[in-house]
């Protein structure tokens, strides 16, 4: 996990794909979620979307017939939609002020929820957060912690890298229960997760023992 938005927006640094992230994206867009792919690669949904798009991948009948596409028939949403031919009410018409001055936010306001930087949150993913910066923008200001703790040791995340827990454990957060690894194995690691564990426990194995060697060159 690094500081890549999850977000469906398209704002935030461009993604740089890897040819290993691409081959991911072809094998796994047309059958599964935007929104799985998105956590795996650490990136924002619409990216997902927008490269399947660039690439000419499309979701497969399968999926849309699958209950995780989120509809069957294709009538979902239809009650909060516009009929075909509506005409909206202000159209026209310029500048409507329908009022509500006076419950809206104020220059320099801050809403509710807002929190002071050094302050701490859980992600949906259950990773704990720290507030770094107050810009406004919440995957800019809020970083994970153990990515914080990881880096005031080792540096920056390198590129096409994660941060990842030994022990899969999200709040046993040390540096000797970190590792920085390669995103083409994290996707390994979440492509294995069928396997029986006996043969997961190998596979890790084989990758750790290629992290040292690599290291050792």
């Amino acid at each position: 996990m690094n500081r890549a938005t999850q977000s469906g927006s398209p704002r935030g640094p461009r993604k740089k794909w890897w040819p290993a992230e691409i081959e991911y994206l072809r094998e796994r867009y047309p059958y599964e979620t935007a929104e799985l792919i998105a956590r795996v690669l650490d990136c924002a949904v619409y990216t997902v979307h927008a490269k399947a798009a660039a690439l000419g991948i499309r979701k497969s009948p399968d999926f849309y017939g699958s209950a995780g596409s989120g509809r069957f028939d294709g009538s979902r949403g239809t009650s909060c939609r516009f009929p075909k031919g509506h005409v909206p009410w202000n159209k026209g018409k310029k500048g409507v002020t329908t009022g509500g001055e006076a419950t809206r936010f104020k220059k320099g306001s801050k809403p509710g929820n807002w929190m002071p930087i050094g302050s701490e949150r859980y992600s949906k993913e259950g990773y704990l957060q720290r507030k770094v910066t107050d810009t406004g923008y919440p995957p800019r200001d809020w970083v994970a912690v153990h990515i914080l703790l990881w880096e005031q040791v080792h540096g920056p995340v390198p590129p096409g890298h994660a941060v990842c827990f030994c022990d899969g454990d999200k709040s046993h957060i040390a540096l000797p229960n970190l590792e920085c690894i390669p995103r083409v194995e994290l996707m390994r690691r979440n492509s294995i997760h069928n396997l029986p564990e006996k043969l997961k426990g190998v596979i890790r194995l084989k990758a750790a023992v290629v992290r040292t060697i690599n290291r050792r060159k």
